[in-house]
C-alpha cells in the first residue's frame, strides 16, 4: 500500500453477464481527505463502493483499505469501515434508538456502550425527540440521517457514503455536509459518490469521474474546472447608464472578447487568467465606474461533467437497472 493512502484500488474489473460495470478502475484516497466519485446512473460508482466495502468480489484487480486486502482480509476491512448505501439499512419496525443500540451490540460495544453511543448519535443527528418512534414513521430525511448514524456507530476510520443526500431537501443536505466535514476534521477518510456536482465541489479534496465503468478524469475540483478552459469575469456597474462603458473596459481586459449582459445590469466576459480581474478593477476605477458586484468564476462542475461525458450527471442510464437486476439474481 502506498504511504498514507487509506483507500487504494488498482484495475478493478466487474462484469454482470454482458454488462461491464467496471473496466479497470483505479482509486486513491489519502488519509483524512474526501474523494468525490462522480458519474451518471450506471457509471459504476456503486459497484466500486460495494467492492471496496467487501460486498462484492472483483473479477480482476485489487483493493486495500487501511492496508487490508478487500478479498483476503475482508473481515478486517469490515472492522475499520462504515457504509451508508443508497438504500436504508435500518430495521423499520425498530425505533431509532433500538436500531443504533442493535448495531452497537453487533459491534461488541457492550449494552451500556451501545446505548451511550446511540444517545450521542441521536443527538448529533437531531433525532433525540424521535428516538422512541419506529423508523417506519420517520420522514425520508430522518431515515437518511438514521442510516448515516448507523454507519458511524463503530467510529470507523474509513467511511463510504454512496449518494448519502439523495432525496433530502436543501437544508438537510447542508446539515449532512456539516456532518461530513466534522468527520474529516476528526481524522476520518471519506469516499463520497454523488450526482450532486455542487456537493462534490463543497466537500471533496479530489474528484474522480467515472463513466461506463472507466475513470475518465481525476483532479482537484479547481483542476477539473480548468478542463473546460478559461474563467469568466462578471461585473455589475452601480449606474446602469455606465453599462456600455463597462462593457468596453471589459472587452479591453479580455483581449477583445465581447462582454455579454447575462442578467439585467450584469456583464460577463471570458478571460484567460486572474490578472484580468486586477486590471479591470484599475481601469474601472480610473474611468469613474463604481460597481456593486465583481467576481471571477471558474466553470462549474456541471459544465466540466458535460464537457467530459456529453451529458449531465443526472441523465438516466439503463445500465444501472441491469446491474441491480444482476446483483439481485
Amino acid at each position: 500500500m502506498t504511504a498514507d493512502l487509506v483507500i487504494e484500488a488498482e484495475g478493478l474489473v466487474k462484469h454482470f453477464g454482458s454488462t461491464k460495470a467496471l473496466q479497470g478502475v483505479d482509486l486513491a484516497v489519502p488519509r483524512g481527505t474526501v474523494l468525490g466519485v462522480l458519474g451518471p446512473n450506471g457509471a459504476g460508482k456503486t459497484t466500486a463502493v460495494r467492492i471496496l466495502s467487501t460486498l462484492l468480489t472483483p473479477d480482476a484487480g485489487s483493493a486495500r483499505i487501511s492496508g487490508f486486502d478487500v478479498v483476503r482480509d475482508a473481515e478486517k476491512v469490515r472492522g475499520v469501515i462504515g457504509l451508508t448505501g443508497q438504500y436504508a439499512s435500518v430495521d423499520e419496525d425498530l425505533t431509532g434508538r433500538e436500531n443504533l443500540v442493535l448495531f452497537g451490540t453487533l459491534l461488541d460495544l457492550g449494552r451500556a456502550g451501545a446505548r451511550q453511543r446511540a444517545a450521542e448519535l441521536l443527538e448529533w443527528f437531531d433525532l433525540t425527540d424521535a428516538a422512541g418512534r419506529p423508523a417506519k414513521t420517520y420522514s425520508g430525511g430522518m431515515r437518511r440521517r438514521l442510516d448515516l448514524a448507523a454507519s458511524l456507530v463503530g467510529s470507523p476510520d474509513v467511511i463510504f457514503l454512496d449518494e448519502p443526500t439523495t432525496g433530502l431537501d436543501p437544508a438537510k443536505r447542508e446539515d449532512m455536509w456539516d456532518v461530513v466535514r466534522t468527520l474529516v476534521a476528526g481524522g476520518s477518510t471519506v469516499l463520497l459518490t454523488t450526482q450532486y456536482l455542487e456537493e462534490a465541489d463543497a466537500l471533496a479534496d479530489a474528484i474522480t469521474v467515472i463513466d461506463h465503468g472507466r475513470v475518465i478524469a481525476h483532479d482537484t475540483p479547481e483542476g477539473l474546472k480548468r478542463i473546460v478552459g478559461g474563467q469568466t469575469l462578471e461585473v455589475r456597474p452601480s449606474d446602469p447608464a455606465q453599462l456600455a462603458l463597462t462593457a468596453s473596459i471589459l472587452s479591453e481586459v479580455s483581449s477583445g472578447a465581447a462582454a455579454d449582459e447575462i442578467r439585467k445590469g450584469m456583464l460577463a466576459v471570458p478571460v484567460t487568467d486572474d490578472r484580468a480581474m486586477t486590471e479591470a478593477v484599475g481601469r474601472l476605477a480610473a474611468a469613474g465606474v463604481a460597481v456593486t458586484e465583481l467576481a471571477l468564476h471558474l466553470p462549474s462542475l456541471d459544465e466540466v461533467f458535460f464537457s467530459l461525458t456529453g451529458r449531465t450527471a443526472s441523465d438516466d442510464d439503463t445500465t444501472s437497472t441491469t446491474i441491480k437486476e444482476e446483483v439481485a439474481a
